[in-house]
């Protein structure tokens, strides 16, 4: 078994994904408590947000191309440690512009270790099967975080946010820097190496709109609760909820991986996340939010493991799936943002309205990047006959 495919690889790809990956599970509190617990205004507790991703964001645009040119055996470790040293100082900070620049530092720092964790995913024998153990773990952390969070930042107080992130920025740190691996960079990889194609860039930018709309409506599930007039304890209650209904996607989109066709997947749940955000957002009481907020982020996380495979066999140097942070945040860089100004000038109902117009073109993307055949790399094949 190669190096890449062993079980102290696996473990330290699956905890860098889960880390990385924070922001998901993280946003409903996390932008709440800026509001409640900062005093911040919704726009800039959504800017603060937006920062960080934007820092991913940024990371990844300028790593992705030279992953399959760079051995980054040390890149997660550095990356998550300076995140979680950022976080460290941030729990003593209130003002918003330290909070601004230590936000964009740490979505750096993330960003970092988090493209080489999905470019090195993407060269693993089986892309699918790891990014949805990836999947397994954020959800289970989702379950934990959503039901533990609130609590412990209501008994020590909102920088206790902080705290917890820096904890799990840490916990990656140390995983990657025993057991990462190193991807030995082979001559026959950098030379079949090519622009994108515009198949692969349909599903790209799919994805980037379904990770806005994420992004978007998870911003503001807690305040939207809370404004509905519903009490904490519903709140929490339906966000628990989610967090656990969040475990199931990716063991049963591995169990799933050969009998659904990848693109179908992407086209469904376009059009079914537009319909929940429609549901959570332009309806009124307890009933439509509850049950749209605890299946919403099992859409994402189902796609997108089938379209995270997909690109692995489209492009097989690992570039594109070391985009991936780019592609997840760079629609989400800007939702808490968009969300902020939307809910303020608008109310809550723009934010379905709009979310389902930017699935209906995710929609339209997918299916157009059907007629694509994928390529299938040589060394999936050879790892598969060992």
């Amino acid at each position: 078994m190669s190096r890449v495919n062993s079980w102290g690889s696996r473990v330290s790809l699956v905890t860098g994904h889960m880390v990385g990956m924070i922001d998901q599970p993280a946003l409903p509190v996390w932008v709440g408590i800026l509001i409640s617990g900062f005093a911040f205004a919704p726009a800039q507790a959504g800017g603060l947000a937006t920062l960080f991703l934007g820092g991913i964001v940024v990371s990844s645009v300028l790593l992705s191309p030279f992953f399959h040119r760079v051995p980054g055996r040390w890149m997660p470790t550095l990356g998550f440690g300076i995140s979680a040293l950022v976080f460290c100082i941030m729990i003593g900070l209130r003002d918003f512009g330290p909070l601004a620049i230590g936000h964009l530092i740490a979505g750096v720092a993330t960003g970092l270790g988090l493209s080489f964790t999905h470019g090195t995913m993407g060269r693993t024998s089986n892309p699918h099967r790891i990014f949805a153990m990836g999947g397994m773990l954020l959800g289970t952390f989702a379950f934990i975080y959503l039901g533990v969070a609130p609590g412990l930042i209501a008994r020590f107080g909102p920088p206790t946010i902080f705290v917890i992130f820096a904890v799990v920025m840490a916990m990656g740190a140390v995983v990657a820097a025993f057991f990462f691996p190193s991807v030995p960079v082979k001559d026959a990889v950098v030379a079949g190496a090519s622009r994108f194609s515009r198949s692969v860039w349909q599903v790209i930018i799919g994805i980037m709109l379904m990770s806005l709309v994420q992004a978007m409506v998870s911003s503001f599930l807690e305040r939207a609760g809370a404004d509905r007039g519903l009490s904490p304890q519903q709140v929490r209650s339906v966000l628990v909820i989610m967090g656990l209904i969040a475990i199931a996607p990716a063991p049963i989109a591995a169990l799933l991986e050969k009998r659904l066709p990848a693109t179908g997947v992407g086209i469904g749940g376009a059009l079914v996340q537009g319909l929940f955000a429609a549901l959570i957002y332009c309806s009124s009481g307890f009933l439509p939010y509850a049950v749209g907020t605890a299946v919403f982020p099992f859409v994402i996380l189902f796609t997108h493991t089938f379209m995270f495979g997909r690109l692995a066999r489209l492009e097989p140097t690992g570039r594109a799936v070391a985009a991936t942070p780019a592609m997840v945040m760079a629609g989400s860089t800007i939702a808490p943002l968009l969300g902020g100004l939307l809910v303020q000038t608008f109310g809550y109902p723009a934010l379905g309205v709009t979310a389902l117009a930017l699935n209906l073109i995710a929609f339209g993307l997918f299916a157009a990047s059907r007629r694509a055949v994928s390529v299938v790399e040589p060394r999936a094949q050879a790892s598969a006959a060992t």
